[in-house]
């Protein structure tokens, strides 16, 4: 009275009434599930027999108490059963310095502002890929800019493969029905793998799991591995297998990413009036050949330990070149071909000492490079080497005739000094017949 009369002088306590339709927040919010159906006042109400008790909350951790176990008790209470069969919580979005985001503070970011630069889709991904089930979330716009990244992504795949022009007259390529094969497995490890993570309530791991078989599996290597030859047509198997892939894979973004992939999921294929990604199935798994998967994740090794060679020696991407295994046969020879642009892969029993090698396992593979290269700086390069390699050598071997230091150094650390200095002999060795060879 004290309070209002300060703002209205002249009241009295019978001009002062509770709000006739006004509950207490907390005790409004504990009868939530039964009151949204009308359940007290009609207990033979359909509705609420048809929908609680429902199968999740989802809520933070902080009302746990205030809201949480008030419902679970106002369900047995008034319906005689739990109101929900599962609680997730999500974790709190902080700020920078760690403080729970709220109006009192201001330091929350305007939503729309960051819609307006990173877009819906791009905000709910940036957040949900940072945010492992119950733990906090520092926000950072960062985030965000992943988020709009990955949806760039997913865009720029669906422009290249509508992009390409279909000739029904070709066949279809060895390494492109060897990639399909691969990604069929590939599509089914992972959607069991997502179905598993969701039935435990692992939504992050769910989502970053879908992200990384679009952004590694698909994007960098099945799209490398299947797409036509610059300004050629591709065949119509290869095709239909790509936008089947698409479409399920955008069936799968589809919970984190509802605007993106319903966009793109509408121009994908011919779609009736009213038909919308919202009610199409998740893909289910098939069967996963193993075998295949394993022999694809050789493949990659190895086509990236070509790059490393064509990246270290300044070789252009157009000239081709030749991969040979030191006695042992190459899987997968034509995918390897067309990701690695070899004109020959083949199996030696003998080391081209000119050679480029690197290792995959234990296997050593080499690359001819003697028609790729400049021999003169090669030579000199490999001198530059040697050079480097025999001073190492020699401050090693003084530091290993110091009787002192032998003496009182730890045995590990003197056998480690041991190993370079042998590492430091075999890469020598290596580098002088190198050089002789080109010489």
């Amino acid at each position: 009275l004290k309070l209002a009369q300060e703002q209205t002088p002249g009241l009295t306590a019978a001009d002062l009434h509770q709000d006739e339709d006004c509950l207490d927040t907390w005790f409004s919010s504990w009868l939530w599930p039964i009151s949204l159906f009308n359940g007290i006042l009609d207990p033979d109400n359909e509705e609420i027999k048809y929908y609680y008790p429902t199968s999740d909350l989802v809520t933070g951790p902080d009302i746990i108490f205030f809201w949480v176990a008030r419902m679970i008790m106002a369900g047995y209470e008034y319906m005689g059963k739990q109101p929900f069969n599962n609680v997730y919580f999500t974790g709190i979005v902080r700020d920078e310095i760690g403080r729970k985001m709220s109006k009192q503070l201001g330091n929350s970011p305007d939503p729309l502002e960051l819609i307006a630069d990173y877009g819906a889709d791009g905000v709910r991904m940036g957040i949900m890929l940072s945010a492992p089930a119950g733990n906090d979330i520092f926000f950072d716009k960062k985030l965000c800019e992943n988020g709009r990244n990955f949806c760039n992504k997913v865009w720029n795949a669906f422009r290249l493969v509508k992009g390409w022009e279909i000739d029904d007259n070709i066949a279809q390529p060895s390494s492109s029905a060897t990639a399909i094969k691969w990604f069929e497995s590939m599509l089914s490890k992972s959607i069991a793998e997502i179905n598993d993570l969701f039935d435990k309530f692992r939504i992050s791991e769910a989502l970053m799991s879908v992200y990384r078989l679009f952004r590694d599996e698909f994007s960098s290597w099945y799209l490398e591995m299947v797409k036509p030859e610059y300004q050629k047509p591709i065949d119509r198997a290869t095709y239909n297998a790509t936008i089947g892939f698409f479409d399920s894979l955008l069936r799968m973004l589809h919970p984190f990413m509802p605007f993106i992939t319903e966009e793109l999921w509408q121009h994908i294929g011919n779609r009736a009036e009213g038909e919308s990604i919202m009610y199409a199935s998740m893909p289910a798994a098939g069967e996963i050949d193993n075998e295949l998967l394993a022999a694809m994740e050789r493949a990659k090794e190895i086509v990236n330990g070509v790059r490393g060679v064509r990246a270290q020696r300044n070789i252009p991407n157009r000239e081709l070149l030749t991969l040979l295994a030191i006695n042992e046969n190459i899987e997968l020879a034509d995918v390897i071909s067309k990701l690695a642009l070899l004109d020959k892969v083949g199996s030696t029993a003998e080391k081209d000492p000119a050679a480029a090698s690197f290792l995959v396992g234990t296997t050593e593979f080499n690359i001819p490079l003697l028609n790729n290269i400049d021999v003169e700086a090669e030579k000199a390069k490999i001198a530059k080497e040697i050079e480097y390699y025999e001073g190492f050598k020699k401050s090693v071997e003084k530091k290993l005739s110091n009787e002192r230091f032998v003496s009182n150094a730890p045995a590990a650390v003197v056998e480690g000094e041991r190993k370079k200095l042998a590492d430091a002999d075999t890469k020598l060795a290596t580098l002088r017949t190198t050089l002789a060879a080109l010489s």
